[in-house]
């Protein structure tokens, strides 16, 4: 490794907003969060320039802040977030993040203020920062890889010509993964890969430029998708999806993975995806009829407003009267939960129905539950349980608001899916779900099969 320079150590007020920022990113809105190979990560001080794929806006770089610990990292993303809400685009200078123009998006003549955008950033790379990139230049929608934009690797050459090539710049690939991308309590992961010296193309560079980038991109690239799950084939997404979220349990589980654990769930839906490609190329005419078949049956349960499992686990009608009872025994406490927890989600879900990008959802749920609704809701309702009660019920009902936030949430997970099994159970012997049913089982008969060529 290269000898290391400054370090990324940030003051003491930047770390207290990034602790009440984690807080609430860890253990509000995501379930669990996982970094995975942190090991590979170079010594604080190392010119790094960490290299991911991006599919959920503010999302991503959240998920590599907190990955990396103490270091404040340099953000490079695009410019237009920065305009959609004033609140939005502070909050995200404040966790350094710089806005990179783009020419199919803010024209040819906003290009120009890039160049102060990447000398800042080449200058904090080659004495020794953190610099972070999203190469697709704009979030995917679905769990595959965009095409890359050579920016990354000319700023990682350009800030290695600033010190005259005498200092050694590494490029680390890395990803994140999502169990779901526009729900609270799910799962995110984010997974290192192998850092990169560039420093063997440093005289290539010198003569050939673009040579030096196409090489030192392919190797970059190759490692994301090796990391990520990449769906290359997007003219059937909607039916691998749907089949690697429903019949992709199974295959998990048999292949002995867990399947409530996000890590080994993407390692398990990187396989079946791989599978699932290979029996396309062995026999396509016949995938082709189970992806068509597959449609069929997500578009039939959607009608029915059910279940995918409970056609495997269906419950019976003691369990469903006993959920039942229990969510009218609990229904007090869930309206008593829903204050101040209700407008954290209904105050972004307004201001985001005016956008025509549904990826922008979690990051409007999570910057302004973190800026505006938990601080001020939170200190509201603290004030005046203050001032009608006492200090010490306020106090106590201030520290309860995070599990009455999760509380509010699980109920209402529990309900809906208690409402599943009632339909379920009402239509049991109707010829609909009975299609349903022949439907599935002829569908996962034809995939054990397939994958099993």
């Amino acid at each position: 490794m290269a000898n290391t320079k400054k370090t990324d150590k940030p003051n003491i007020l930047y770390r207290l907003f990034k602790a009440y920022v984690r807080f609430v990113h860890d253990r509000i809105y995501y379930s669990r969060t996982y970094s995975l190979q942190t090991e590979h990560i170079p010594a604080d001080g190392t010119p790094l320039l960490i290299v991911s794929n991006h599919q959920n806006c503010l999302n991503d770089p959240l998920g590599v802040l907190f990955a990396i610990r103490d270091r404040k990292p340099y953000f490079i993303t695009r410019a237009d977030v920065f305009d959609y809400h004033p609140l939005i685009g502070k909050f995200l200078h404040t966790i350094g993040l710089l806005p990179a123009f783009r020419i199919d998006y803010e024209g040819e003549a906003a290009l120009e203020k890039n160049e102060t955008t990447f000398l800042m950033s080449e200058r904090e790379l080659v004495n020794g920062r953190t610099v972070v990139m999203y190469p697709e230049s704009g979030h995917q929608d679905k769990h595959w890889l965009g095409a890359f934009s050579f920016g990354y690797t000319k700023l990682a050459f350009e800030a290695a010509k600033l010190d005259d090539f005498r200092t050694e710049i590494f490029i680390l690939p890395a990803c994140n993964h999502y169990s779901d991308y526009f729900h609270i309590q799910e799962q995110m992961l984010v997974k290192f890969g192998t850092p990169i010296s560039i420093r063997p193309y440093y005289e290539l560079y010198r003569t050939r430029p673009r040579t030096a980038q196409r090489e030192v991109n392919a190797l970059v690239r190759r490692q994301i998708e090796d990391l990520m799950l990449d769906i290359r084939d997007l003219d059937n997404y909607p039916a691998i999806d749907f089949l690697r979220n429903t019949w992709g349990r199974k295959y998990a589980l048999s292949h002995g993975y867990d399947a409530e654990e996000l890590p080994d769930r993407l390692l398990s839906d990187r396989a079946f995806v791989a599978a699932l490609q290979q029996a396309q190329t062995t026999d396509g005419d016949a995938m082709r009829k189970v992806y068509d078949d597959a449609l069929r049956l997500q578009n039939g349960i959607r009608k029915m407003k059910i279940s995918d499992d409970l056609f495997d686990r269906p419950l019976s009608w003691g369990v469903i009267l006993g959920r039942t009872g229990l969510c009218l025994l609990l229904l007090p406490a869930w309206l008593f939960a829903l204050w101040p927890n209700a407008l954290n989600l209904v105050i972004p879900a307004l201001i985001q129905r005016r956008m025509t990008d549904r990826m922008f959802y979690g990051t409007f749920l999570l910057t302004i539950s973190t800026l505006f609704t938990i601080p001020v809701l939170y200190a509201l309702t603290f004030v005046l349980t203050w001032m009608y009660v006492n200090v010490w019920v306020a106090a106590v009902y201030l520290a309860t608001l995070r599990f009455l936030t999760l509380f509010a949430w699980h109920y209402r997970r529990f309900f809906i899916r208690t409402l599943q099994a009632w339909r379920y159970r009402m239509h049991l012997k109707t010829e609909t779900l009975q299609a349903l049913q022949a439907l599935r089982a002829d569908i996962h008969h034809r995939l054990n099969r397939l994958l099993k060529k």
